[in-house]
């Protein structure tokens, strides 16, 4: 009966205080009889690992103004598409994205499968993303936990297991929490709260619906839940970018293998990353060592780009990749951390 309580309190704040975003039907419009359009979930959802909700809105924007179908997306070019990723990171997503989406267009019929299980046998979709779209899109009770709604429930719950080890503990909170009424509004409301009221600095406990039953409140350690186990110190990776410049304007570029960092996407040839690159230029050059560093952070590892460039006559071959003339050639299409080797080079 009490979760029922704290489930009621909850949408009733939700009704009130929920976030316009772009992907998300409110709960005025769904209680009108409009519905999610399960694209527009998966898509947000995927995006959305690991990555803010300002920074993928406009990236959302773009993909479903360019492909609004799932059917759209699976037609496209697979450079197209990575070139549309491009700076939103952790690139493995778009690969898989690709693969989710003619999954569903080839073995589906274009319509995403309406069960857990279902969804969970798609490419790229796991247990999180697939109860999201289970409970948004299709609003079936299954429990949704991402990073906010582990918190909630640390401070809920007075929870004082560090994670990831509470994991579990946590996911089972949240499932006894979710009700059969509304659960894809719930999912959304729990995770509502964590983003703008259960915050990880400064929460706002006064403004909360479940302060009344907040144990974490009580005892006056909201600020300090979730615990969280020492993170590990990450190495530090060095590796040699090679931009090079054709006298007509043209620059060479090599796609990236598929698996891997960076995994289909266009970059600078560059060096192996690692404590002691060696030198691997595609072309013959007279090579110029940039002054600084293209520094960027990856999930598990700092990188240090040395950065070299060359200009070349046309008729030079290069050893591996392929000139891209100059009106073909755009900056925002290569991955975060090759734009901080041109933008180095650039300023040069």
């Amino acid at each position: 009966m009490r979760e029922t309580a704290r489930a009621t309190d909850l949408l009733d704040w939700y009704d009130r205080h929920a976030r316009d975003l772009p992907w998300r039907v409110g709960p005025r419009a769904r209680a009108a009889g409009m519905r999610p359009d399960p694209y527009r979930v998966w898509l947000s959802e995927i995006m959305l690992q690991q990555t803010t909700v300002p920074a993928v809105k406009p990236y959302f924007e773009a993909f479903t103004a360019r492909w609004p179908t799932v059917s759209d997306l699976a037609a496209a070019a697979d450079a197209d598409v990575m070139a549309a990723w491009a700076g939103l990171g952790y690139y493995a997503r778009a690969r898989n994205l690709l693969k989710c989406a003619r999954a569903v267009a080839e073995e589906h019929g274009g319509v995403f499968p309406d069960s857990y299980e279902g969804l969970l046998g798609l490419p790229g979709i796991g247990p999180y993303t697939a109860g999201a779209i289970a409970a948004i899109a299709f609003d079936l009770p299954a429990t949704v936990v991402d990073g906010n709604v582990e918190r909630v429930m640390a401070r809920l719950h007075d929870e004082h297991t560090p994670l990831p080890q509470a994991k579990p503990v946590l996911t089972d909170m949240a499932a006894a929490l979710t009700p059969q009424q509304r659960p894809g509004d719930y999912a959304q409301a729990v995770m509502d709260l964590g983003a703008t009221i259960c915050s990880p600095r400064n929460p706002a406990c006064g403004l909360c619906p479940w302060r009344p039953s907040c144990a974490a409140w009580e005892a006056g350690t909201a600020a300090e839940l979730p615990k969280k186990a020492p993170k590990k110190r990450k190495p530090t990776r060095l590796g040699i970018a090679y931009l090079v410049r054709r006298v007509d304007g043209a620059w060479l570029l090599e796609r990236r293998p598929d698996k891997g960092l960076l995994g289909g996407m266009l970059g600078w040839p560059g060096s192996e990353w690692n404590e002691a690159p060696g030198e691997a230029p595609p072309i013959r050059a007279e090579w110029k060592t940039l002054p600084g560093e293209a520094r960027h952070t990856f999930t598990h590892f700092h990188l240090r780009l040395t950065v070299k460039t060359a200009l070349v006559p046309m008729d030079r071959p290069a050893t591996r990749g392929e000139f891209v003339e100059l009106a073909e050639f755009s900056p925002s299409d290569l991955p975060t951390v090759m734009r901080k080797a041109y933008d180095l080079a650039r300023g040069s």
